[in-house]
């Protein structure tokens, strides 16, 4: 692709700003646009900002200097444009998606009223807007309920907890962080989100939001039971932002279908991050929608080798609190099936918690709660999913620190 060839990269999300960003190393510039009003910032940490451990400039990304601000409303394959909510028209050759993803917003009775916005008191999670306004309704003793125990709920709860907020977190499964975690180490996540004083309630689907003077007062859960309110936080997970690609005719399932080159059914547009599906599997995490953006940069700045292949990611939190911080990692399957070795090592003084899961000699999983020295070598050993030695290397990658 030659220098003066127009990229056009929709969102300033971690994606679309590591694409543009590259491309501008590679010397291909590409022309960025976002809608949001602040600063392009790093949506994994908003829990911290939320917390009172940064500020929101702290999470601000290095944008590159070619950014628009504006609200993309419509794509023209034809005609190869994109028009703006501003009623400006911007060209492209080759045109990227990094629409990333719109919080779910459960069909709870009283959630909306007569138009589309939520009762005050009521928020999502999303957004740097979202983070901002429910810091500052955050005050010591407030009355805060997280719906969804995943792990935006469980960072949104450590953090209204932090702030001195009285939480109760409810979530519809039957443990937090189901999927992520093994029942050991969502028993250790409770007793965390416990010890920072928040009320946790498993199985417990909420079904009911009331309202009086158009601010939340309660929510009402199936069984009947009220909590009282004064703030409620929707953690209830993300869905692919698709709507422009869907508009525009391209092919869409869960997320808008990309291939190795994150070309999507039109060859002049791609895709990468939240709003990508690649071989059946939208992802929704940083680094997926990192080495997308890097594979991206390299295709379109002339290496035509470059290709994406997939993610074998890692999720991993801390929870900052009293008493220190709360570490977890997990990755691959840390559920066993039959006939899968598994090596668990647990210290419930210390709340720590070590499992791996092994089939045919290979590492398929793990979780690690507590002190995570061991974390680098055991992630290594799953990416590379080369066969283990034989002579006892489980005990010692669980026990030797490795590196992380």
């Amino acid at each position: 692709m030659t220098s003066n060839t127009r990229v056009v990269v929709i969102g300033a999300g971690l994606a679309g700003v590591r694409l543009a960003r590259r491309l501008g190393e590679l010397g291909t510039p590409a022309l960025l646009i976002g809608e949001e009003e602040h600063r392009p910032y790093n949506r994994v940490l908003l829990a911290e900002v939320l917390a009172g451990r940064y500020a929101p400039e702290v999470i601000a990304l290095p944008a590159p200097a070619a950014l628009t601000r504006a609200r993309v409303t419509g794509i023209d394959r034809a005609g190869r444009t994109v028009r703006c909510a501003d009623g400006s028209v911007i060209a492209y050759d080759t045109l990227v998606l990094a629409t990333g993803s719109n919080p779910v917003l459960p069909p709870l009775r009283g959630l909306f009223g007569s138009g589309r916005a939520l009762p005050e008191g009521v928020h999502a999670f999303r957004t740097m807007d979202d983070c901002l306004g429910l810091s500052g309704a955050v005050r010591p003793g407030v009355r805060a309920v997280v719906v969804g125990g995943g792990l935006l709920g469980v960072s949104a709860a450590r953090a209204l907890a932090v702030r001195g907020a009285q939480v109760v977190l409810a979530q519809q499964a039957e443990r937090l962080m189901e999927r992520q975690l093994d029942p050991a180490a969502s028993r250790l996540v409770r007793r965390h989100l416990t010890d920072l004083g928040v009320e946790v309630h498993t199985e417990c689907r909420v079904r009911d939001v009331r309202c009086a003077g158009g601010a939340v007062r309660s929510v009402e859960l199936a069984d009947g039971y009220a909590l009282d309110a004064d703030l409620v936080v929707l953690a209830c997970g993300v869905r692919p932002r698709t709507g422009l690609a869907e508009e525009a005719g391209l092919a869409v399932r869960k997320g808008v279908l990309v291939d190795d080159e994150l070309r999507t059914s039109d060859p002049h547009v791609h895709a990468v991050g939240d709003c990508a599906q690649h071989a059946g599997t939208v992802y929704g995490l940083a680094a997926p929608a990192l080495e997308q953006a890097d594979a991206l940069a390299a295709l379109l700045a002339g290496d035509t080798a470059a290709r994406y292949t997939g993610t074998r990611s890692l999720t991993r939190l801390t929870l900052a609190g009293h008493g220190g911080p709360f570490d977890l990692a997990a990755f691959g399957e840390t559920e066993a099936r039959p006939g899968d070795d598994v090596v668990q090592l647990a210290d419930a003084t210390r709340g720590t918690y070590r499992k791996v899961v092994v089939r045919d000699d290979r590492l398929v999983g793990g979780v690690l709660v507590g002190e995570l020295g061991t974390v680098g070598a055991l992630a290594r050993a799953w990416e590379g999913a080369e066969p283990l030695p034989g002579d006892g290397p489980l005990l010692h990658l669980l026990t030797n620190d490795g590196g992380s």
